[in-house]
């Protein structure tokens, strides 16, 4: 089941219950539980979750009710995906952006070879 979120800046804690279709104590429970659900508060004191909540919580929702995990595996799981995502963004900081010096000249010359065969078959 794919969940298409409005295009909002803020959620209430109704509206986020009648997307992921859960009862709002769930979602105040799930808070307590998984350290990356932060929603805000508002000057009344009501919940306002951002759009990232929001898609954590559904992530959660599949993970519980769709996959069968446990709490505690649905957040080793949501945890080890975002410590290799953080390792990720890492690399590609370090990575060059652009081909330079030796690999280049050897990845021109792999290119020519290739038009030279693919005029060749012709």
């Amino acid at each position: 089941m794919t969940m298409t979120i409005p295009d909002k800046l803020y959620f209430k804690i109704g509206e986020v219950a009648q997307m992921a279709d859960v009862p709002t104590h769930v979602l105040r429970y799930w808070e307590s539980e998984f350290s990356g659900i932060k929603p805000k508060r508002a000057r009344s004191k009501q919940r306002l979750y951002r759009r990232q909540d929001v898609e954590l919580i559904l992530k959660i929702k599949t993970l519980l009710h769709d996959q069968g995990y446990t709490i505690a595996g649905a957040k080793k799981l949501i945890q080890s995906s975002s410590e290799i995502a953080e390792q990720v963004d890492k690399l590609d900081k370090k990575a060059p952006k652009t081909v330079s010096g030796p690999l280049n000249t050897i990845k021109q010359e792999l290119l020519h070879l290739q038009n030279l065969l693919d005029h060749k078959k012709d």
